[in-house]
């Protein structure tokens, strides 16, 4: 069984995954992980990971397929996740945020002088979190394919660039701008760069080492190999990104989501060396179920020693538990923001918590206080803090057959877990 170890456990890498080598179904998951292993029947198809948590414990860990067309997926397998890593990056945010290093209603320009260049002043920590910080454009912020790969190129683009004025009345996507956004007013509160502030208040304190921004060298073998094209079908990308930033409707998705030669920048090995908390995250499917099952249960998750020789799963003796979060602060951090109309890079009503976003289930019954979020290609985690559940599914063949750029498997899954859940919850006792 898979386990999970507390603040004062973190071990160095290869003990770690020795540890967590064994598949984890709990019998009540059954039907969840035959539902995930059929995803993944051809090598064409990729692979991925699947974690459930339930009340603070690991209940599902369990992967299939292909990490590339010769290496199967294997227990220590990441994945980059596109914007899943918003939302880790957010967290990050909200832990500095409990401790008042950081107000979600500042001025963002209070931590980063620079920032209130061009009447941005009054441009809030939350204005950012929920993507009404006007700073959306990505296309054409810095010069060149390779442009977004120089951080402090790309912030001091940012700081003197003007809001765009829709931001007002409602939100635009930031698809790849927002992490950059977030780890500068990280670096500027703490003094301290990202990644490290990331392993800090994440990583350690829930015992798990893949939260990467900018994945260490002697880890990037486990990284699997990203399996389809993620530019349009039949048209190259930068074409497509031209075309696109032409025609009003789309204009905004093209603006904020296709630089240059993104296609082509996404498999470059250089992109590991970066840090674009926006899309660039690398991570297991293990250490996001346990980062969001901390905040699905009151911001408590458990510290599972059964490696260890002790496996008596409920005794005091096996179980410590990390105070992730305090229950008022992820309260707070699940409320909608408002917009009062459709988000004006995506064209539709986006329902953004701070720093997150509402689930979309296959389901009739959608998780009214569930937050997280998807990244392009499939990949995605959210907490139902109703449930006390959370759930992670990271993949490397990326949509489906049709585009690469989204599909519906963490939907499906999502919808079947959280049936699994209700049931349990409903079920008379024996």
């Amino acid at each position: 069984m898979v386990s999970a170890m507390a603040a004062d456990d973190f071990e160095p890498a290869d003990s770690a995954r020795r540890k967590s080598a064994t598949p984890l179904v709990d019998p009540r998951f059954i039907r969840l992980a035959d539902q995930f292993f059929g995803l993944f029947a051809q090598p064409a198809r990729g692979g991925g990971a699947l974690a459930v948590y339930l009340d603070g414990r690991p209940v599902v860990d369990i992967w299939a397929g292909w990490a590339d067309k010769d290496r199967r997926w294997n227990s220590d397998t990441v994945a980059l996740t596109f914007s899943t890593g918003k939302g880790v990056a957010s967290t990050v945010v909200h832990r500095l945020a409990e401790r008042g290093l950081i107000d979600y209603d500042t001025p963002v320009a209070e931590y980063w002088p620079e920032f209130a260049a061009h009447g941005k002043g009054d441009i809030t920590v939350r204005d950012v979190l929920s993507h009404r910080a006007g700073l959306h454009r990505v296309r054409g912020l810095v010069p060149g394919r390779e442009g977004i790969l120089d951080y402090d190129a790309v912030v001091r683009a940012l700081a003197d660039s003007p809001p765009d004025p829709r931001r007002i009345r409602t939100s635009g996507y930031h698809a790849i701008t927002f992490g950059w956004l977030v780890a500068e007013i990280v670096q500027r509160v703490t003094d301290t760069p990202f990644t490290t502030v990331v392993r800090t208040e994440i990583a350690e304190p829930l015992g798990m080492e893949e939260f990467w921004y900018r994945v260490p060298e002697a880890q990037r073998y486990r990284i699997a190999k990203i399996m389809r094209p993620i530019g349009p079908p039949g048209i190259r990308w930068n074409t497509a990104s031209s075309v696109l930033s032409w025609v009003r409707p789309m204009r905004g998705l093209a603006e904020a989501g296709m630089p240059e030669s993104f296609d082509e920048l996404v498999r470059d090995p250089r992109v590991h060396d970066a840090v674009m908390p926006g899309w660039n995250g690398v991570f297991s499917a293990r250490s996001l179920s346990r980062l969001y099952g901390a905040l699905a249960n009151g911001g408590v998750v458990y510290a599972d020693r059964r490696e260890r020789g002790v496996h008596s799963v409920g005794s005091a003796s096996s179980q410590r538990t990390v105070q992730f979060l305090r229950p008022e602060t992820i309260e707070t951090i699940a409320q909608v923001q408002p917009a009062q109309s459709r988000d004006y890079v995506l064209g539709l009503p986006v329902r953004f918590t701070l720093g997150y976003h509402r689930p979309v289930l296959m389901a009739k019954q959608q998780p009214p206080h569930a937050f997280g979020h998807y990244g392009v290609g499939g990949s995605g985690a959210y907490a139902d803090p109703d449930l006390g559940m959370s759930i992670a599914f990271v993949t490397n063949g990326l949509g489906s057959m049709i585009t690469a750029l989204g599909d519906a498997r963490l939907a499906r899954l999502a919808a079947t877990a959280q049936a699994t859940v209700r049931k349990y919850r409903t079920a008379p006792p024996r």
